[in-house]
């Protein structure tokens, strides 16, 4: 039997009556004027009455969820549906939990060390098979501008090349250099310049994060935490978690009879890789060099073969689950745009995030995810982002980090000390 993972947008009522049936939710009568529903649940293909029917026959969720097989039956589900089994929090741990720290061994409160300008810092080093589960972050900086400034790097299984490099603030998110508060099913802002991350990282032999300060100043203050599981073996079909920054500052216009674009010569690029794995997902921060609408340009993501796009989408809000423009700041698990200036204005900013944990991007020999500026690559400008996928061998196609100057080219100047 064969699975989707159905994506309803939708103005109708028919949207309506299968979200109230689904969740067991009320929803008020009425049409409304703009609908944007995402519904993230594994469904076997059917029929629509087939489809009604079948949740009809249930107790809301649950009803659902025993059209499942057991492999992608949820382990307990609320909102008056059954429990189905135990969660894995509630059985006997096949791991070790511990932690590096930036913590005081003196017994003292001074939970730091200081970055200096130029130096490089572990925040983790560990060796035989584990698994990192979150990393928190929080610096005390001297300038403004320290998000572009610091570098993050992961090395896998000795590796001399990074699997993750990227500008710190880049990484979680921030991509255009300043803190936004916000949280994801991955990445989170918190008040008080505090960053995590909870992306799983395994590593068979090694793992090594480092970070690097390539500004003017030192850091007074960096606090860290890294929590990973100490296991005896990571299983084989298990990959390495890569981030690549890359950046646009600008992008360069074309004129396209007729703004036809088929085959995304000229789109940006998040990222492209040689191997088998799965991308996870992007965040990208935009900055207007024009007034007017900056969205539209579509997605297009060459899976195995680098000549043509497997995949295309419908304009950059859509790709980010937003539709008829970004209309507001918003932020939901698997995608937001936590900061936006409405208006379209020039110099008008945005960032936003989408993760494809609901189903991520199969690729077996050949990944190149890659989105239109503009309609057809129409316009010019400014893109700062960072990529995030699994490869069954730590990567070595990373083009060269750009110099702290260029990080920066684009961006409002950033002075001054940085406030919590």
């Amino acid at each position: 039997m064969r699975f989707a993972l159905w994506r309803f947008v939708s103005r109708r009522r028919y949207c309506k009556d299968i979200i109230a049936r689904v969740y067991g939710a009320h929803l008020p009568d009425g049409r409304p004027s703009l609908v944007n529903v995402n519904v993230y649940i594994p469904l076997p293909f059917m029929s629509r009455r087939a489809f009604l029917a079948s949740i009809a026959s249930g107790a809301g969720a649950a009803g659902l969820n025993t059209l499942l097989p057991s492999p992608l039956r949820a382990e307990h589900i609320g909102r008056g549906g059954a429990t189905v089994g135990v969660p894995s929090y509630a059985r006997i741990p096949q791991y070790r939990t511990d932690k590096q720290s930036t913590w005081d061994r003196t017994g003292a409160n001074d939970d730091w060390f200081h970055l200096g300008a130029g130096e490089t810092h572990e925040i983790f080093n560990a060796t035989g098979a584990g698994i990192i589960t979150h990393i928190w972050i929080t610096p005390d900086p001297e300038t403004r501008s320290h998000l572009k400034e610091v570098v993050i790097r992961a090395y896998w299984d000795g590796s001399e090349t990074p699997s993750i490099e990227a500008p710190l603030g880049d990484f979680f998110g921030l991509n255009l250099g300043e803190y936004m508060y916000y949280e994801s099913a991955f990445l989170a802002c918190a008040p008080g310049r505090s960053l995590s991350s909870y992306f799983v990282m395994p590593y068979r032999k090694s793992g090594r994060i480092t970070v690097t300060n390539e500004g003017p100043a030192a850091i007074s203050h960096f606090y860290a935490s890294v929590e990973y599981q100490q296991v005896e073996a990571i299983p084989d079909d298990a990959m390495y978690f890569h981030a690549q920054y890359r950046q646009a500052t600008p992008n360069t216009a074309q004129q396209l009879p007729g703004e036809h674009n088929l085959d995304g010569a000229a789109n940006y690029v998040f990222c492209e890789t040689h191997g088998r794995g799965a991308l996870l997902g992007v965040t990208l921060g935009i900055i207007q060099t024009d007034y007017g609408w900056m969205g539209e340009g579509d997605d297009m993501t060459f899976i195995d073969d680098p000549t043509k796009p497997r995949l295309t989408g419908t304009g950059l809000e859509d790709y980010f689950n937003a539709s008829w423009g970004f209309l507001k700041a918003f932020s939901y698990q698997n995608y937001g745009v936590p900061l936006y200036t409405p208006g379209w204005p020039k110099g008008g900013r945005s960032c936003s995030y989408r993760f494809h944990g609901d189903n991520p991007i199969a690729f077996t020999k050949y990944l190149k995810h890659t989105i239109e500026h503009g309609t057809g690559n129409n316009r010019a400008d400014n893109y700062y982002s960072c990529c995030y996928w699994y490869q069954d061998t730590p990567s070595k196609d990373f083009p060269k980090l750009p110099a702290l100057a260029d990080r920066l080219m684009g961006l409002p100047p950033l002075v001054g000390r940085m406030p919590l």
